[in-house]
Order: structure tokens, then sequence, then C-alpha cells
């Protein structure tokens, strides 16, 4: 009998043992592809000598130390890593262990600098619809994800929810995607009026939608027009990058290919690799000198932010990433799995979109690809699309809800930015067998 609470109490899951490349293996020695990455977490596979090397070198040295009382100087590389690897103006590093605590830094800070730049009345948040942002409270209200909100809804604070950027359902048919795109950002500064623009706080985005929604990209030109809106009110743009950042869509962080710079960004996930709990908020030197030169005190902060040990194995994942160049790899990779799974699935009847950035991909399931309607919610069709393409050896991401939080399911596809150009053969192969043992 097991005392682990697992997240289902009803399956039964294989015992893990072992991790090689782009593949983990169960106790009966089972290889399975992790074509998910876990939940985008993996890019650099299970197995990489130099992370390894850098978390045991660490332990050595000193595995903990409180930053009440010490920074460390896996911390400081870190932190001075990624500054000088973020286009525009981040310039300070907050590290967390998680991508919901990143959230929940990002949204605190905001409000702090507000009260200490003498702006107390802003207070409003805006987000997405069919967005997610971590599971804690706050991120939990702040995302737009309805089927995780709704059994704590009277728990979460108060937040406002704009329409997503997703072409595919919402833009018109006489529309060009850049005007889709700037009638979709208007809903924007429409709220912020509503609302007061002297109230609003700061708009939350994830520059590629992910798990909600399935590797959803914005088309050209929205998310400049969202900088300008927050310029323009004095709002702060948070990006979440928890997912779909440190390489995953083709550039180290996402926001780089909408030509814009966000206020504050958060990262995980891709972060430590999965070699180490760890994530971190960055925010602009504007934000961080007010607290400095105000109260220089973050009113925030968890036991284990900054833990020495999750900091190295970080730095080492950013070094495999940026200076070994392992992040190259992702465009191209990405764009011959695509390439293949247009060509095995572009035309299948259940099928309606295939989209996505560098190896960061959904395909949205319907039940009439002419008409875009969705299967019926009662068919269960992600958890059983999950369940058989792990039996055929392939992790993979499927949800449900991708419309509305109810309606509609997708199959996120995040791989190992390590993978070999024959896996994708693997990968589109065996999604085609579990799509047709799932839907015949």
């Amino acid at each position: 009998m097991s005392h682990v609470f697992p997240r289902h109490s009803r399956k039964t899951l294989p015992t893990v043992v072992r991790g090689e490349g782009a593949f983990l293996y169960d106790t009966d020695g089972k290889a399975y592809f992790d074509g998910s990455g876990g939940a985008a977490v993996s890019c650099l596979g299970h197995s990489d000598p130099a992370v390894i090397a850098a978390i045991k070198a660490q332990l050595d040295a000193t595995a903990f130390a409180h930053t009440g009382f010490f920074t460390s100087e896996p911390a400081e590389e870190l932190a001075d890593k990624l500054i000088a690897n973020a286009p525009g103006s981040l310039d300070r590093v907050y590290l967390v262990s998680g991508g919901s605590e990143a959230m929940e830094s990002a949204l605190k800070l905001a409000r702090q600098y507000m009260l200490e730049k003498g702006e107390p009345k802003r207070r409003h948040v805006i987000a997405r619809r069919q967005s997610y942002h971590g599971n804690t409270l706050g991120a939990l209200a702040t995302g737009g994800n309805l089927w995780r909100r709704e059994p704590f809804s009277p728990l979460l604070m108060e937040t406002h929810h704009v329409a997503p950027c997703y072409a595919y359902r919402g833009q018109e048919a006489d529309e060009t995607s850049y005007d889709y795109g700037q009638r979709v950002a208007q809903e924007l500064e429409d709220k912020i009026l509503e609302l007061g623009p002297e109230e609003v706080l700061a708009f939350v985005a994830e520059p590629v939608v992910g798990a909600t929604s399935g590797a959803v990209p914005p088309v050209e030109g929205y998310f400049k027009r969202v900088r300008d809106i927050c310029d323009k009110y004095g709002v702060l743009l948070i990006l979440d990058e928890v997912m779909c950042g440190m390489g995953r869509t083709g550039s180290l962080f996402a926001y780089e290919q909408e030509h814009i710079s966000p206020d504050i960004c958060a990262i995980a996930k891709g972060l430590g690799a999965g070699y180490q709990p760890i994530g971190a908020m960055l925010c602009t030197s504007e934000i961080y000198d007010v607290i400095r030169d105000g109260s220089g005190f973050f009113q925030h902060g968890h036991t284990y932010n900054g833990h020495p040990t999750a900091a190295a194995a970080a730095l080492a994942v950013a070094k495999r990433l940026i200076d070994d160049e392992v992040a190259s790899n992702v465009a191209p990779l990405g764009a011959k799995l695509q390439h293949e799974l247009n060509n095995t699935f572009g035309q299948h009847p259940h099928i309606g979109d295939i989209r996505g950035r560098g190896l960061f991909l959904g395909l949205e399931l319907v039940k009439d690809r002419g008409t875009k309607e969705p299967f019926d919610p009662g068919l269960a069709l992600a958890p059983r699309l999950k369940a058989a393409a792990f039996e055929a050896g392939l992790i993979c991401y499927p949800m449900g809800g991708t419309i509305d939080g109810k309606r509609g399911a997708h199959i996120l596809l995040a791989p190992p930015f390590i993978m070999e150009p024959s896996h994708i053969d693997l990968i589109v192969g065996t999604l085609e067998a579990a799509i047709e043992k799932v839907l015949s």
C-alpha cells in the first residue's frame, strides 16, 4: 500500500527507474519517449552529464543557505547569465522554486511597486480567457482556465479577463490576421478604460499559450499593440514564460519574437530542465530601483528562494542552452516536426489546426474539420488519447476544454531539444496510431 497522495487516486502508475536522453524507463524496462518533456520541462532530456556534475559539485560545497543570511555564487552567476541574454530592459532576477511561485512573486512585486511609486489605487489585474498562470491562489485567479478555477472561485481574488489571441477560433473570415490581432488587443484598452486607468495594475499574458489552449501563438502585431496600450496607461506588462520560455519556441525568451520587452517576466520549467525545482521572476531596473530607493525590502519570500543547488543546476542548464548552443536545435527540429505533423494530419478529418513555434506544438481535435465543431466533452478524448499514446510508449500532453474550459480538446507536444531527427517519425507514427485507436 502506498502512502503517497497522487494526482489521481484511481489510477495506477508505473514506477520510473531510469532516464536516458529523451527516454524514461519503468521497472519492467519499458521505454517511453518523452514527447511533452513532462509538462514542457525536460528540454535537455534525462541524463545530461554537465547538469548532473554541477549539482553534485554544489552539494559537495553548500547544498542550502537561506537568502535572509547569504547569497551564493551560483545564484549570482545564474542571474548574470539570464540578464545578459534577456532582450530589452530586464535587469534583476528573483529566484524561486517553480512557475506558480514566480507568478505570485510577479503579482506581489507589481502591487508593491505601485504602492512605493505613490499609486496605491492600482489594484486591478487583467489577463486573458483560456490562459493558465499557476495553481496557487493568486496565479489561479489571474489565469483564465475555467476548469481549474471553478472549484476554488470563492477563494480567488477579483481579476478581469479579455479575449485571447486565438486566430483559429476568433479570426473572422473577412479579417486579416493583423486586423484580428488589433481587434482583440483593443479589448485590453477597453477594459482598462472601463475599470479606470488609474486603478489598473497589470496585464498578464503567455506569449505563446501553453497547456490550456495548446501552443497558441499570437498573430503579428498583437503584442506590439498590447505593449503600446500598457505604456499609454502606465499598466505593467507581465509575461508568463513558465512553459514557453527558455528556448522552447526557438528563442531563449519567447517575447523576443514579438519585438517587445515586458516589465516583469516569469520563467521556470525549462530553466531547471527537471534536474532541480526552480523558477525565476525577472524585472526591470526601474521597478527594482523604486523598491531599493523606497522601503528597500520586497515584502515577499519563500524558504527556498535562491536555493544554491537549484541555482547551480539552472546555471548548468543555461550554459548548455546558450554556450553549447543546444537551444539552436529548436527551430530546425521544430520545423521538421511541424512539417511531418502537417504531412500526416494536415487533411485529417478530426485535426482542425496544427500550430505552435519551435518545439512547442499543438494539434486541435474537432468532430468536423469544415465547421470546427468540437467533439462532445463527454467522450473524454484527452485522457483517452493520453492513455493510448502512453501505452504505445509516447508521453504527450492532451487536454480538454480548449475552447472555453469545457468544449474542445488538443494535444500538446514539447519534446527535448536533444531529440534526434529520427525521433520525429516515432512521435508522429505513435500519435497517429493513438488517434486512430481512440477515434475509430
